[in-house]
């Protein structure tokens, strides 16, 4: 959610900036604006709507300058506008600022301010801060102590960017529980909130921690924490490689990340599973006697990771004796869950920065829990706070909307049960090695269903104009349902509803007509599931519904039954998710081009949800 870029060196900053925003639309937005110093003042440019709009009239008003700071807003605190839209002024317009995040306290500071005679020209939470620094600055305290003492009266979460008139060879940089990286290269040091964004001229990194200010020049930083006192951090090299942020030839990030499930799985299973079938995972130090005693596990995550987290749970439970449950990260903060140091809380997030589940960990870390992260970011707030983490290693995710993160999650979290379950000794040598044989099928089995992409898009084509859709599975894919009905709501905007195929009599049903896509899992499992499922498809046909089924190669009683089929390669049942959510990854993608939406940055969406 929003995007921070800064730029101090010796060369003109817009390029920079405008380079820099865009690498960062993936993460939503509905405004955006850049500060720059010119001739010892700063220029404000901003605008409601599309980075092109900004680009426009940057380029109308000729602007140049250096050092400055770009931002892109999702809203939070005042509706999408001009006034609204980062940077924002101090009185004076001689310091700028941009920010992620809520400041939770600003109706109590603004009023202080106003009282003290300061003037506010938007409705944001973000405009209290240069004021804040203002008045500090006024009294002759140093810029870097400003800065300090300024977030020290914030609550909530914050990434801030400030810009000074007065200083031409600085910019300050200020982190507490939204994520913000200072970038070191050769022609010129950067900031931002998403290493990605600065990757094509860094060559090191600083990850800010919570609670501490950068002062960034353009030959060195100095860090310090909130009560003054340096803070040495020693630079990391940076691993994310620019060109993962290209289209490759693709029309769409959405559909370049799709095609990318086979070599991401297929490099997680060489990463981690040796030739002689030992499954390597770091454990760091839960050892072998934690993972023995253990007792239960909660699973902690949000939106696409939870239905993640799902699977995961019924996976464990398949394998072992240990007792399983799955949270959302923004209610497990609100409940009193009962666990103890035998619990094991397994947190499971793409970017490693979503505020819910940072917070559910934190709280459950303070209760004594060890946390085992699975996460794609490396050195992300949430790796860096876990007691152990899978890197699944997806690359970046630009479409706002996951896929490939999504998949890499399933099969980190099958490594991860298969690993627990043989350390317990409830998993022998025999069923194991049957059942990497099985997962090592599932990369080829995606490849062969992306070759049916046209297909699909068929049956996209036909059925994207109605106003509804229902998604049905059960047991494993019961989280696929779930899933496929997110992806369809993200991107084509089709109003869809994920259901265990169980519970269609209770309530769902009564929604059924000729007007209704009903998108039917119904692969073949090894037990009676499959009947069920077919008996499912009959109560749908009954009423009229349009049915869509996903189903196993060669199956003709679902082709006697469905308006609609996506055949899929067979594959063993626990491991069937990370092929059919493909199928309805790609359903939901060109219903969406069908609908002429912008599938990449879908509206009121951010990739990254950094606020609570």
């Amino acid at each position: 959610m929003c995007g921070i870029v800064g730029y101090v060196g010796h060369r003109d900053a817009v390029p920079y900036l405008l380079e820099g925003l865009h690498a960062l639309e993936y993460r939503g937005y509905d405004s955006a604006g850049v500060a720059v110093r010119v001739d010892g003042a700063l220029r404000v440019c901003r605008c409601e709507g599309r980075l092109s709009a900004l680009e426009s009239r940057i380029a109308a008003e000729g602007l140049t300058g250096s050092p400055g700071i770009g931002h892109t807003r999702w809203a939070t605190h005042g509706e999408p506008s001009e006034r609204n839209a980062h940077p924002h002024l101090d009185c004076n317009s001689r310091l700028a600022v941009v920010h992620n995040g809520i400041v939770e306290n600003y109706a109590d500071l603004r009023r202080r301010l106003v009282a003290d005679g300061h003037h506010f020209s938007s409705e944001t939470d973000t405009e209290v801060i240069p004021h804040l620094i203002e008045e500090r600055l006024r009294r002759g305290v140093a810029a870097r102590d400003a800065v300090r003492e300024a977030m020290r009266e914030l609550e909530g979460s914050f990434a801030v960017g400030i810009l000074l008139a007065d200083d031409s060879q600085c910019i300050f940089a200020a982190r507490h529980g939204s994520p913000l990286v200072v970038g070191l290269g050769k022609e010129g040091n950067f900031i931002a909130s998403d290493a990605l964004a600065i990757s094509r001229h860094v060559e090191s990194v600083i990850y800010l921690e919570d609670g501490q200010v950068a002062e960034v020049t353009p030959q060195a930083v100095t860090v310090i924490d909130l009560e003054g006192r340096e803070v040495k951090i020693e630079p990391r090299p940076l691993t994310v490689k620019a060109e993962e942020a290209e289209k490759a030839g693709f029309e769409t990030f959405m559909l370049k990340e799709i095609h990318e499930q086979p070599r991401v799985l297929w490099s997680m299973i060489e990463r981690h599973v040796d030739e002689n079938g030992e499954i390597n995972i770091d454990f760091g130090d839960l050892d072998s006697e934690f993972l023995r005693r253990l007792e239960r596990i909660m699973v902690v995550a949000c939106g696409t990771a939870f239905y993640a987290g799902l699977y995961g749970k019924l996976f464990l439970e398949h394998l072992t004796e240990i007792a399983v449950e799955a949270d959302l990260g923004s209610e497990f903060r609100y409940r009193a869950p009962k666990f103890d140091q035998d619990t094991l809380i397994i947190a499971v997030s793409q970017s490693g920065e979503t505020a819910d589940t940072l917070a559910s960990v934190r709280s459950a870390k303070s209760r004594g829990a060890p946390v085992f992260s699975i996460c794609n970011v490396p050195m992300s707030t949430l790796a860096r706070e876990s007691d152990a983490v899978f890197y699944t290693q997806a690359g970046p995710e630009i479409g706002v909307a996951s896929t490939k993160a999504f998949t890499a999650q399933l099969a980190a979290l099958a490594l991860f049960s298969l690993r627990v379950a043989e350390v317990r000794g409830e998993l022998t040598a025999e069923d194991k090695n049957q059942l990497l044989t099985d997962l090592r099928r599932v990369p080829q089995a995606i490849h062969r269903v992306l070759l049916a992409k046209e297909h699909i898009a068929e049956i996209a084509e036909k059925h994207h104009s109605g106003p509804s859709a229902l998604y049905l599975g059960r047991r494993f894919n019961y989280p696929v349902a779930l899933e496929g009905a997110l992806k369809n709501k993200e991107i084509s905007y089709q109003h869809a509803e994920g259901y265990a195929a169980g519970e269609m009599k209770h309530g769902p049903i009564a929604l059924i007509s000729e007007y209704m896509p009903v998108v039917c899992i119904c692969t073949r499992t090894a037990d009676n599931l499959y009947e069920k499922m077919i008996s499912n498809i009959k109560e749908v046909q009954a009423r009229h519904g349009r049915i869509i089924a996903v189903a196993t190669e060669g199956d003709r009683r679902v082709a006697e039954l469905a308006e609609d089929v996506i055949y899929v390669p067979e594959v063993r049942e626990e491991f069937s998710p990370m092929v059919n959510v493909v199928a309805l990854q790609l359903l939901a993608y060109y219903a969406a081009h069908a609908r002429g939406n912008d599938i990449d940055k879908p509206r009121n969406l951010a990739k990254s949800v950094t606020v609570e």
